[in-house]
């Protein structure tokens, strides 16, 4: 009989999907609500276009800097306590053997079974302490380059998910029609994003479109309101 070949689904991108859900959420949030309420205070799309344009330029900057500090934390944080359970498995060995035996038991491995497997894994220093930074504190080792990649990948999704409410305002020259056009689009693009991102989270997919359409949509609306009272 044919064997079935049996393919696993599972999702191993989830820092570079992060990534791009930062950059393009507040990419297509932010600059929608500024260009909203520019449009319910002033009367030319070109005050709209350079706000909009000097926004995600700040914008891009400062998100993908931030990405940067925070993988690059992340990076320290995990090198720093790599060299403390180092320097636990050499200091006091018999209460780190006993904390991986512990890890064993947690997993229901039979008591007879746990001190050769635990033999196993202390025997090689490197791969003792990598097993305890995965199971005893949780914590994966960092790609190497993550915090360069971070930090472009948010910047340059922050500047698409941007130019999206922004594209109208430089297309056309009437400021209202403009702003309709700018909430359509954007909205739509809102919806799309949501969608794809539950796709790939395992959210459903309506849902998760529909939340991110709400939220974008009622910031920008906040943001109009307010310049409407203001002007």
């Amino acid at each position: 009989m044919p064997t079935t070949i049996h393919v696993e689904k599972h999702f191993t991108a989830a820092e570079s999907v992060r990534d791009v859900v930062i950059g393009m959420a507040d990419g297509l949030t932010v600059p929608f609500a500024l260009a909203a309420g520019l449009a319910g205070a002033v009367g030319t799309t070109n005050v709209v276009v350079v706000a909009g344009l000097a926004e995600i330029a700040a914008g891009s900057i400062a998100m993908g800097l931030g990405g940067y500090l925070a993988a690059r934390t992340d990076a320290e944080h995990y090198a720093a306590e790599r060299l403390r359970e180092l320097e636990e498995t050499n200091e006091v060995p018999a209460i780190e053997r006993e904390e991986v035996a512990g890890i064993f038991r947690d997993f229901g491995v039979p008591d007879d079974h746990i001190a050769d497997v635990t033999t196993a894994i202390c025997s090689n220093k490197e791969r003792w302490v990598d097993f305890m930074m995965r199971f005893e504190l949780g914590l994966e080792r960092p790609e190497p380059g993550r915090a360069r990649r971070s930090a472009i990948t948010i910047a340059i999704s922050y500047i698409v998910g941007g130019l999206i409410p922004l594209a109208p305002y430089m297309l056309l020259s009437s400021i209202s029609s403009a702003f309709l056009a700018s909430v359509v689009v954007t909205l739509l693009a809102l919806l799309i994003f949501g969608v794809v991102k539950a796709t790939y989270t395992g959210v459903n997919p309506l849902r998760g479109g529909l939340q991110t359409t709400v939220v974008g949509g009622l910031a920008a609306g906040a943001a109009y309101a307010i310049a409407r009272m203001i002007s």
